[in-house]
């Protein structure tokens, strides 16, 4: 019994974070959410939220977790794609801009929650961003054999140019999407010559 209790917790629980997700969009941010709502939308009383959430706060950091997981795994799927052959940076963009059609909502929760007026919230979403920016220096320095350093500085400024495309992307239509994608790893490739001859410019002047 006490197994089906706890996927039955866990299922109601699933059902919240559902019904949050499904009522943010463009017009709705999730601070507009009331704990009503969520949980009409889920098809359960206002009472039963609180055995899963203490408040909403409790729940929005839930989804910002949840939104930085799905990304990194999806990246993670990407660099598995990368592997059987193919370009980096082009199946890592059309991957994230993937990930921005499918999950609009996910994404528009990060972007407005990281310069929302929740410190926590804030945090949480650096937090995320800083982990996805660590595991992309992890792979550029294994990978492309870069210095620390400059691995971080590369993988930094591709976060922060592929962030703002997909802020762009929220906006756009299948062709003009493409088109940003095009633009997006064309910056990126730029990045990535200019860290391969910084690297290698230091190693030639410590030989």
């Amino acid at each position: 019994m006490t197994g089906i209790r706890a996927q039955q917790k866990e299922k109601t629980r699933r059902q919240l974070i559902d019904a949050a997700l499904g009522q943010l969009s463009a017009e709705r941010s999730f601070s507009s959410l009331s704990l009503r709502e969520v949980a009409k939308e889920a098809g359960l009383a206002p009472t039963s939220f609180y055995r899963h959430f203490s408040d909403m706060d409790e729940l929005g950091l839930t989804l910002v977790d949840e939104a930085g997981l799905t990304l990194r795994q999806l990246m993670r799927q990407a660099r598995q794609r990368i592997e059987k052959g193919g370009s980096v940076v082009q199946i890592s963009v059309l991957t994230f801009m993937e990930f921005i059609e499918n999950n609009a909502n996910i994404f528009r929760l990060l972007l407005r929650e990281r310069s929302g007026t929740s410190a926590a919230f804030r945090a949480a979403v650096s937090r995320e961003i800083r982990y996805f920016t660590m595991e992309l220096c992890d792979y550029l320095e294994q990978a492309n054999k870069l210095d620390s350093e400059v691995a971080y500085i590369h993988a930094n400024a591709a976060v922060t140019i592929v962030f703002s495309a997909g802020s762009d992307a929220l906006d756009l239509d299948k062709k003009e999407r493409e088109l940003l994608a095009e633009r997006t790893i064309l910056q990126l490739r730029f990045i990535a010559r200019g860290a391969a001859e910084f690297s290698r410019r230091e190693r030639g002047s410590k030989a």
